[in-house]
Formats: structure tokens, C-alpha cells, sequence
């Protein structure tokens, strides 16, 4: 009996695999479900898989991701604006992201940078303050965004958090802050992160890993009693913004956008439905 058993179900096997391999062969790599196995369905099933993976797997079909966000009820209006410096309401929804539970680290940041030639990057990075003058992060000089902002002093900031449906975009132009001010932030840091600084040549090419970890151990050891000093390719800069975008979603895609502008030189009148603001900023609605 178990011989015939095993007969049995090793013949099952077979008979299962073949099938899922003219499965796989007609609708892709990915079997479909029974539902759309019936002769009326098939061709609409095979296009459906077709779309989402190719052979290779390498083209993707992601138009049926999406989600909700906020319902009409819950736009966000003029007249919700907590101040009308883009400074103080830049504030107020960034307390509302820190007290968010959902929100890991509601001070991380996309900032994007570019090239002489217009060539652009973008990377994370974390926000360590701002005030009315600007907006402040650390990193190194030195780095892919540090070369790219001595030669194009013009940064975009973009903050997005998910559970609250929520994003701000700052555009601005960038400046070193000043020695003292890196320097003391640099010895605030955790002594491990002040090594870490010091061994990454940001953006340079490294052997491997253990190269990093026997630099690290090396400069541990010889910093174990005395202070770190910061070196000279790493500091701060300021983002300085001359623009200010609140965004906010709406599930039927009619986002809710109201952007804050410092007038260029030469400009006093308002434009068509602008409207003057605080600390000479004028803000307007936008279409999503």
C-alpha cells in the first residue's frame, strides 16, 4: 500500500506541475487564481498578467496600487492656516508628525540637489533645525551633495508623511553655516558618530566593508580618552527658502496645495490670486 501510495502521489505531483507550467506559460510567471479559468476569461486574464509581468519579470504593471487619503470633509482650507508665516505653519505640522505614533523619524527629509549642467540627485537626510532664517542639516562636504552644492548653491526639500496624508516642499538656496555653530553641534553627537564622520570619505569609492571597520577600530582606539575634532570637510548648511509648499491629500486625487513665495526683487504687486502674507512671504492656492 505505501509503494502505492507513493506512486500515486508522486504521479499527482507530475500531473500538478505540468499543469502549473501551462499556467505559467499562458498568464506569466505568477498562476492565476481558479476564478479565471473559465473559457470566457481567459483572454482577459492572460492580457491582465501580461501587463503586470513580462518573461523576465523586469516590467511591472503598478496601476492598481493605490490608497485612499482624506475625504472632502476633511480638505485642508485657507482659512486652517495656523499662521500665515510659512515658518510657524512649517511648525505646527511638524509637531502634529512628531507626535504621530506612525512616524518613525518625522524629521527625515528627501533633499535634492543638481549638478552644474542640471544634472540632478537626491538622498535622505535629517533635518537638525530650523528658525526663521532657514532650514539646518549636517553632512559632508565633500560628499556627491556637498560638490554639487559648491557649484549650485540651490537645494529642494521635501518631507512626506504617510499617515497623516501629508507633505511640504521647500525650495531654497543653500549656504554653509558658520564654523563655531557646526562644531559644536559635531561634539553634541554621540562619540561613535563623531568617529563615523571622521572615517567616511563620503561618496569615495572603499575596498569593502572591513576596510570602514578597521578604520572605525582605528580611530577608536586612538580617540578612546581624548576629544574628536571635527574635520574640516564636514559641517552644516542653511536652506534658506524661497518657496514653501503644504500638501495635503485628497482621495479623489484633488490634492490640496497652497504654496508660499518670497516676491523677487523689483516685485510689489500681487499676481491673480495671491494674497499677501507674513514677513513679506504672499501665498496662493495651487491646482493638483
Amino acid at each position: 500500500m505505501r509503494g502505492y501510495v507513493s506512486v500515486s502521489l508522486t504521479s499527482m505531483r507530475r500531473t500538478l506541475s505540468t499543469n502549473l507550467l501551462r499556467l505559467i506559460s499562458v498568464f506569466g510567471r505568477n498562476p492565476t487564481s481558479p476564478t479565471c479559468l473559465t473559457a470566457g476569461r481567459r483572454r482577459v486574464c492572460a492580457l491582465n498578467f501580461y501587463r503586470r509581468s513580462t518573461s523576465d519579470g523586469t516590467n511591472m504593471d503598478l496601476s492598481d496600487m493605490r490608497k485612499k487619503y482624506k475625504g472632502d470633509e476633511e480638505c485642508f482650507e485657507e482659512s486652517q492656516l495656523v499662521s500665515l508665516d510659512p515658518i510657524k505653519q512649517f511648525g505646527n505640522w511638524f509637531d502634529q508628525a512628531t507626535k504621530c505614533p506612525e512616524i518613525g523619524e518625522a524629521n527625515a527629509m528627501c533633499i535634492a540637489t543638481a549638478s552644474k549642467d542640471g544634472r540632478p540627485s537626491a538622498r535622505m537626510v535629517l533635518l537638525k533645525g530650523y528658525s526663521d532664517e532657514g532650514f539646518r542639516f549636517f553632512t559632508n562636504y565633500e560628499s556627491r551633495k556637498g560638490s554639487e552644492l559648491e557649484n549650485n548653491p540651490y537645494a529642494c526639500l521635501v518631507f512626506y508623511w504617510e499617515p497623516l496624508n501629508r507633505q511640504i516642499r521647500i525650495e531654497g538656496n543653500v549656504e554653509r553655516i558658520p564654523f563655531q555653530s557646526s562644531c559644536e553641534y559635531f561634539h553634541s553627537r554621540p562619540k561613535s558618530s563623531q568617529i563615523g564622520a571622521v572615517v567616511s570619505r563620503q561618496s569615495t569609492p572603499v575596498p569593502n566593508r572591513d576596510y570602514l571597520r578597521q578604520k572605525n577600530a582605528e580611530l577608536e582606539e586612538r580617540y578612546k580618552d581624548t576629544e574628536v575634532p571635527m574635520p574640516d570637510y564636514w559641517g552644516g548648511y542653511l536652506v534658506k527658502p524661497y518657496l514653501i509648499e503644504f500638501w495635503q491629500g485628497q482621495t479623489n486625487r484633488l490634492h490640496d496645495r497652497i504654496v508660499f513665495t518670497r516676491p523677487k526683487d523689483g516685485e510689489s504687486e500681487l499676481g491673480e490670486f495671491q494674497h499677501a502674507a507674513e514677513g513679506g512671504w504672499v501665498y496662493q492656492r495651487l491646482s493638483p
